[in-house]
């Protein structure tokens, strides 16, 4: 299967434009240097017919490039972490349905967005069930707690999130695809990034354990983290970014989470081939 990955944000946790910053990156005229909270939307169709399903959309078919197949595909839409801004990210992705949604770990960047999925959680619900939220236990943990009114066994709000909290395994299959989970550090905090198909996804790295690295052989795209060229105690920087690219060798490497200490076209000038910013709406093949 053939899916598209959409960068919904590539910001970090203040986003670009930073509030109060008259720098050359938050005052720039290149919408690539407009950075929202990070997280990453996942289409794709799955053959056959499946009545649990919603139909593929024909206005996402015309953008993607996808039809509805012989069998009758239908599209299939995963997204990693919902911050802040996750509703204008879903508007601007036309966002109708979500299958599911898998939590990197409980920073307010990466989930304060849930309560935004509730008109797409109605949809699962009428369809058969709640939308399925996978989280490990830590970040399970935050969510209850900030979420209590959608999560709490009392919770009575009559519009609440139809939402639940599934524990978050080594491999979790979602339509046909596998979602791997690739154990990384963020500071002294361990949180999930995921692989799926041919391509890997993750963010707010400051280490990567040897042994998740054997989860990354034969990738063909990679999206890794780099906030600045200054060190940080629990992000990235770009040489890190690069030297974890140069080892894993993936054909392409995006890099996300960026700060304003960089700007979108002076970085790029001095990456080695095959490495690059991401921006906001840059979409990418990946093979599922």
């Amino acid at each position: 299967m053939e899916g598209r990955l959409t960068f919904l944000g590539t910001g970090t946790s203040m986003g670009v434009p930073t509030l109060g910053c008259n720098c050359g990156v938050c005052t720039s005229t290149d919408p690539r240097d407009r950075r929202l909270r990070p997280s990453v939307l996942l289409r794709w169709t799955e053959p056959g017919e499946d009545p649990d399903l919603p139909p593929f959309p024909q206005k996402e078919t015309e953008r993607m490039g996808h039809g509805e197949s012989e069998g009758g595909g239908r599209e299939r839409v995963v997204v990693i972490d919902t911050g802040p801004d996750f509703r204008e990210q879903a508007l601007r992705s036309r966002l109708t349905h979500v299958d599911a949604v898998f939590y990197t770990h409980p920073h307010a960047d990466h989930i304060l967005g849930l309560d935004d999925l509730r008109p797409l959680s109605f949809v699962s619900y009428r369809q058969g069930g709640p939308l399925p939220l996978y989280a490990a236990p830590q970040t399970a943990s935050v969510l209850e707690r900030v979420f209590d009114y959608t999560f709490a066994a009392e919770a009575t709000y009559p519009t609440r999130a139809r939402v639940h909290i599934q524990p978050l395994g080594d491999r979790t299959r979602i339509g046909g695809a596998e979602f791997i989970c690739v154990p990384v550090k963020h500071g002294e905090m361990d949180i999930s990034g995921f692989r799926f198909g041919d391509m890997a996804y993750l963010t707010d790295v400051s280490a990567i354990p040897e042994s998740s690295f054997a989860l990354l052989e034969g990738l063909e795209t990679l999206v890794l983290p780099a906030l600045r060229h200054k060190p940080h105690p629990s992000h990235a920087t770009v040489k890190q970014a690069v030297d974890w690219a140069e080892r894993i060798g993936a054909r392409q490497t995006w890099l996300t989470h960026i700060a304003h200490e960089l700007g979108h076209e002076e970085t790029n000038r001095m990456l080695p081939s095959g490495v690059a910013l991401a921006y906001d709406g840059l979409e990418v093949t990946v093979a599922l």
